[in-house]
This record gives C-alpha cells, sequence and structure tokens, in this order.
C-alpha cells in the first residue's frame, strides 16, 4: 500500500524537506529507482512497503536510510506526530544510514550496515 500525497505537507510543515514519490519516478518504476533517487538526493525514504527495509539492508549503501511504519492507520492525523518525532530523534543516524521502524508504540532503529545476526 502506498502512502497519500497528503504526508507530504505534515513533516514539510515540521521543517523536514518532503516529496512523494509520485512526483519523482513512475509509477511502474522499480524500487530500486526510488531508492537511487534517495541516496543521489539525500532523501529518507518513509514506506509502509517492507520491501524497501530488505532492499535497505541488502544494499550495502552508506547514507541511504529507510523510514518504515508497522502502524495500521496510515493518516497522518493518526501517526504523524510519530513520525516526525522520530525524523527528529533519529536525525543524525537517518543522516549515515539508518532503517528506523515507527508504530503506533515505539521507533526501532538499526544503524547500517545491517549484519546478519
Amino acid at each position: 500500500m502506498n502512502l497519500s500525497p497528503d504526508w507530504v505537507g505534515y513533516p514539510t510543515e515540521a521543517g523536514f524537506e518532503a516529496v512523494h514519490w509520485s512526483a519523482i519516478v513512475a509509477g511502474n518504476a522499480p524500487d530500486a529507482v526510488l531508492m537511487s533517487w534517495a541516496r543521489d538526493n539525500e532523501h529518507v525514504v518513509f514506506t509502509h512497503d517492507l520491501d524497501f527495509g530488505i532492499l535497505l539492508a541488502h544494499s550495502k549503501e552508506g547514507r541511504l536510510s529507510v523510514i518504515e511504519t508497522r502502524a495500521r492507520d496510515l493518516s497522518v492525523n493518526h501517526i504523524g506526530v510519530l513520525v516526525v518525532g522520530a525524523l527528529r530523534a533519529h536525525e543524525d543516524a537517518l543522516e549515515r544510514g539508518a532503517l528506523v521502524t515507527v508504530d503506533e508504540v515505539r521507533s526501532g532503529i538499526r544503524i547500517l550496515p545491517i549484519l546478519p545476526g
């Protein structure tokens, strides 16, 4: 499930630059194309699609980060504060490369590279 373009305004109002994927890549583009764009343009990918975390873990990319949400209600009104809080709390790590997971209860972080446990 793709996140709504409504998400762009919320982090922007909080002081973060944001762009919806549909403004930068074709709708049928592979996930790797979006990941490459994010790396090249120093953006964090925010997604509900767990495939991006897997791509990140296998990419061995530095300075590429993903925030994934596992919330059931994906509306800005429901988890927007949590997502912006995670952006602020993990800003330094996200600049270096990290996977941040946000749900209704907590956020977690894994610093890159993600090595097998």
